[in-house]
């Protein structure tokens, strides 16, 4: 068994070995390319996010006036939202 996770490890490691390889021989203009499809691979959420357009909706005076009510709130309560649990008792959805 221990033979098995030591081959996995070598294969990984070589296999991370002629990642850089290849990294290290791909022309300069490629390089942001690679790391933006690498960070996709890695974190796919952020990267949707960072791709996202920007907000584009005009916020009512009702949606700042809560907002602001919200922040409010936090302050005075140590910047600790309600617990889940609580949420759940108060909306009466236990």
């Amino acid at each position: 068994m221990l033979e098995n996770v030591t081959g996995m490890a070598t294969d990984l490691t070589q296999q991370r070995q002629q990642a850089h390889r290849l990294i290290d021989r791909l022309p300069e203009a490629q390089i942001s390319g690679l790391v933006r499809f690498l960070e996709t691979i890695v974190d796919p959420v952020a990267a949707a996010l960072e791709a996202a357009p920007p907000e584009d909706e005009e916020i009512s005076e009702e949606e700042q006036s809560a907002a602001g009510q919200a922040r409010q709130w936090l302050q005075q309560n140590g910047g600790r939202g309600i617990p889940h649990e609580e949420a759940m008792r108060r909306l009466e959805l236990e």
